[in-house]
């Protein structure tokens, strides 16, 4: 197809999988090797476009987006953040998810509003959605960065920081996973953010490559694509988001 070299111009499409978020994507049985909901989506853009898929499969967001910023990979599946706009090109968001602090059972912190105080440290994954919302909207919590999402509440409990900060099912995963033997651990109410996901291709590639790009994650969200992929692999906390008219970057 026409459309094919836009996007995949080695004739194979590239697709860089973070495994740093479970409500999109996990390890496979094999070496690099992954299955989730960006792995179904990249499947089915390789079929319209008629080429094959190759999975780059990392551990986490920075370094898909670093990935896809080099063109070493066509295609990735990040957060929307300003921090990430350049370098790359960005399609609407396919999926909302919600962002949630983690406390121990006896902190005396109730509600998200508290947790920007000074002395208060909030651990997140280097380079995360979290991280990045998180270091312009905080003004008196300090930052304290895991070296990965998955390594958040490990580094959380190891270091006594006072706040996890993630994705809101795994973080209650691990409260249920965790919470006895770490005395009580427990989310605070509600979210402090809402994580639009989104993918993005290299900004190089132009506003046509764009284009299809925004056609087939629009066609995705109102066909059903999207919303069985999320019932395919069990995910919960996840919602499509709603149709967006094109956004076309600017180059």
């Amino acid at each position: 197809m026409h459309e094919a070299p836009l996007l995949a111009p080695r004739g194979t499409l590239h697709a860089a999988i973070n495994l740093g978020n479970p409500l999109l994507a996990r390890a496979g049985a094999g070496p690099g090797t992954a299955e989730g909901v960006s792995v179904d989506l990249a499947r089915a853009l390789a079929a319209q476009l008629r080429v094959p898929l190759a999975l780059q499969v990392v551990e986490t967001a920075a370094q898909a987006v670093a990935a896809v910023r080099s063109e070493a990979a066509d295609l990735g599946f990040f957060a929307v953040d300003p921090q990430r706009g350049e370098g790359l090109r960005f399609s609407a968001p396919y999926l909302l998810i919600e962002g949630a602090y983690l406390v121990r059972s006896a902190s005396p912190l109730q509600r998200n509003d508290e947790v920007d105080r000074p002395g208060m440290r909030v651990v997140v994954g280097q380079g995360s959605a979290y991280d990045l919302y998180l270091s312009r909207t905080l003004q008196h919590a300090t930052l304290q960065r895991a070296p990965s999402s998955q390594a958040v509440v490990a580094e959380f409990l190891a270091s006594g920081a006072e706040v996890a900060a993630g994705v809101k099912q795994p973080l209650q995963a691990e409260v249920e996973r965790l919470g006895p033997a770490a005395g009580g651990l427990r989310l605070l109410p509600g979210r402090f953010m809402v994580i639009e996901q989104a993918t993005g291709i290299p900004a190089g590639r132009g506003a046509a490559a764009q284009r299809v790009l925004h056609r087939f994650i629009e066609a995705a969200k109102a066909e059903g694509a999207v919303a069985a992929a999320l019932r395919r692999h069990g995910v919960e906390g996840a919602g499509v988001a709603p149709p967006a008219a094109p956004s076309i970057s600017a180059g």
